[in-house]
């Protein structure tokens, strides 16, 4: 007998459409991969050295369960230098296994049996997924293309109510590439309810600035991590920054569930944010993430795909696709299966992401020219 809690677990959409394009690969066709959000960089050089050399250490072993001493610091010094966050401490850092187990342990460190959490709409497709199944309720509002994917302020007030515990926050945002401009962020941390901010894209900025919302309040989880920004994903290294009343609770859940993140993931983290040549690195690849961008935004539009606001964050666009298809799930795959171009549906991302489709251009300018290509024959041939 499955339990209800994973029984309302809905499916993440993407993996469905990169499950079938790998499919057809090892079937031996060429498919070109604009669906899922996964930096196409190695990880820096800087990066992989310190990984080897804490192996070769034989630093292999169980860690603080909120993480290694020195990583903790330069998290409170990255901060401290790129915001002007300098407040932190390290015992107010949780390092975790990626920003999935983060999610995991904040939720439950904070939510009841029927609490709400407002969300965007649309939104991260796994966030209301965390919610179910710690059993509190999703609720979305919705943020529309006219605004530029903001919230609207009215919208956010009014979706406050007795059992509201917090509101969870993606700038820049998956899947709209979008910022919250600093009049939202304002306006959010006078709720007086719990600010969830996700900051896992931040540095993968193109135009304005990442604000993190501890430059705005205290009464805040954030949430960030090393796979985009330095595209470690493989490495699974994440973490939470928290107030100091939640550190005792929050570790009671590391011990039990995670005991530590990866010892060696730890030490390759502590050179991401050190080393200076990975900064170079970082430099490298946002540059090209731009390149990229304003090339897919180009292509998109002229194919008749609607963007009316540029996305500026993360590496994604967001496209209005109702011109060829109110159903954005059976229009990924038709454009899978005969333009052999993966994309994500937008209703991936809730009610108010349907007739949209998300572009990843974490993928090589010459691949994205090609499924471009592709997609334009597809679309002239309907």
């Amino acid at each position: 007998m499955i339990c209800r809690r994973v029984q309302e677990i809905k499916p993440f959409l993407v993996m469905d459409v990169l499950e079938k394009a790998q499919a057809m690969e090892r079937a031996g066709e060429s498919v070109i991969h604009l669906e899922v959000g996964e930096p196409d960089f190695d990880a820096p050089e800087a990066v992989r050295q310190a990984a080897r050399e804490a192996l070769d250490r034989g630093q292999t072993h169980y860690t603080h369960s909120q993480g290694i001493p020195q990583l903790r610091e330069a998290i409170c010094r990255y901060y401290a230098e790129t915001y002007g966050v300098r407040h932190l401490e390290p015992d107010q850092i949780m390092v975790t296994s990626g920003s999935s187990p983060a999610f995991l342990v904040a939720l439950s460190t904070i939510l009841n049996c029927g609490e709400e959490v407002i969300l965007s709409d649309p939104h991260y497709a796994c966030y209301p997924s965390f919610v179910h199944f710690l059993e509190g309720v999703p609720k979305p509002v919705p943020v529309l293309e006219e605004d530029g994917f903001q919230f609207r302020p009215e919208a956010i007030r009014q979706s406050v109510g007795p059992k509201t515990k917090a509101i969870l926050i993606n700038s820049p945002a998956n899947p709209t590439g979008t910022l919250l401009d600093r009049e939202c962020l304002e306006t959010i941390t006078d709720l007086g309810i719990w600010v969830l901010s996700d900051e896992i894209y931040h540095g993968l900025v193109y135009e304005g600035r990442a604000r993190s919302i501890l430059e705005f309040t205290d009464r805040c989880i954030v949430f960030n991590g090393f796979s985009k920004l330095f595209a470690m994903t493989g490495f699974r290294l994440g973490y939470l920054i928290v107030p100091k009343d939640l550190v005792r609770p929050m570790q009671a859940l590391m011990q039990n569930f995670f005991i530590s993140a990866n010892s060696i993931s730890q030490w390759a983290g502590l050179a991401a944010l050190t080393d200076p040549t990975v900064q170079e690195d970082v430099e490298r690849m946002r540059r090209t993430y731009d390149q990229r961008r304003r090339f897919m935004i180009r292509r998109l539009r002229e194919m008749g795909f609607g963007i009316s606001v540029e996305p500026t964050g993360a590496f994604y666009v967001f496209a209005n696709a109702r011109r060829f298809s109110n159903d954005s799930l059976s229009f990924a795959f038709q454009v899978l299966e005969e333009a052999k171009v993966g994309l994500t549906p937008g209703v991936d991302f809730g009610s108010q992401g349907e007739g949209y489709v998300r572009f990843s251009y974490a993928n090589s300018l010459e691949n994205i020219a090609e499924g471009m290509d592709r997609l334009e024959r597809y679309l002239s041939r309907r």
